[in-house]
C-alpha cells in the first residue's frame, strides 16, 4: 500500500476505478499524522472518533441551520452511529480543521462516480462549519480550498454544494471562492 494510514480509503477509491496515478497524487504530501498543514497553524485531517464531541458542539452552535443538533448525551449514540457509517462508507470523508490542538472547523466531502458525463467522478461538499468565535478569519476558506484540492486529487471534474437559502453571507463566501449558482435545490422531509 503506498498511502500509509489511508489504505482502506485508497482501496475503496481504487475499486471505484480511480487510477493509480490519481491515488498516488492523493497520497502525496501527507505528514506522519495523515494531515495536510495550511497557513496560520491550521491543519486539516480526516476526523477520528475522539473528535466527535467537538464536531457535535460545532453543529449544535449553528442556530441558522435548523438541523436540531444538540450536545445532549442522550442523543450522542445517534451521532456515533452516523460517524461510523460515514467512516466506513468509502465515498464520504468527514474532516476536521485544528489550530493549536483545538477543533475549529469541519466539513464532509463525498467523492462518487456518476453515470452522466461519461461516468465522471464528482465531489459533494457539505456540513461546512467553523467555530462561531473564529468565523470571518479565513478558516472556512482554507477548508473549502482543501476540499477542492482533495476532489482534484481523487479525479473529480466538479465539486458542488448546497447552502441554506437563508445563508446569504455563505452564498457570497462560496461565490468568492469560485462557486457559481447553477441549480435550484429541492427538499422533501420524510419524517
Amino acid at each position: 500500500m503506498f498511502c500509509r494510514g489511508r489504505g482502506g480509503r485508497v482501496a475503496r477509491l481504487r475499486q471505484k476505478g480511480v487510477c493509480l496515478k490519481v491515488l498516488r497524487r492523493y497520497c502525496a504530501g501527507k505528514d506522519k499524522r495523515g494531515s495536510r498543514s495550511s497557513m496560520h497553524g491550521l491543519s486539516i485531517r480526516p476526523a477520528q472518533s475522539e473528535d466527535l464531541p467537538h464536531l457535535v458542539a460545532l453543529f449544535a452552535s449553528d442556530q441558522l441551520g435548523g438541523h436540531g443538533d444538540t450536545t445532549d448525551p442522550a442523543v450522542f449514540p445517534a451521532y456515533e452511529a452516523a460517524f461510523a457509517a460515514i467512516d466506513a462508507s468509502g465515498e464520504e470523508t468527514l474532516y476536521v480543521a485544528e489550530r493549536e490542538g483545538r477543533v475549529v472547523g469541519t466539513f464532509q466531502l463525498g467523492i462518487r462516480r456518476s453515470l452522466p458525463h461519461r461516468g465522471t467522478i464528482k465531489a459533494v461538499l457539505e456540513a461546512v462549519q467553523v467555530a462561531p468565535d473564529l468565523r470571518g478569519g479565513g478558516i472556512g476558506a482554507q477548508m473549502v480550498r482543501f476540499a477542492i484540492e482533495e476532489a482534484r486529487r481523487a479525479g473529480a471534474n466538479a465539486i458542488s454544494l448546497t447552502s441554506n437559502a437563508a445563508r446569504t453571507d455563505a452564498h457570497r463566501f462560496y461565490e468568492r471562492l469560485g462557486f457559481t449558482r447553477s441549480h435550484a435545490g429541492f427538499k422533501l422531509f420524510l419524517e
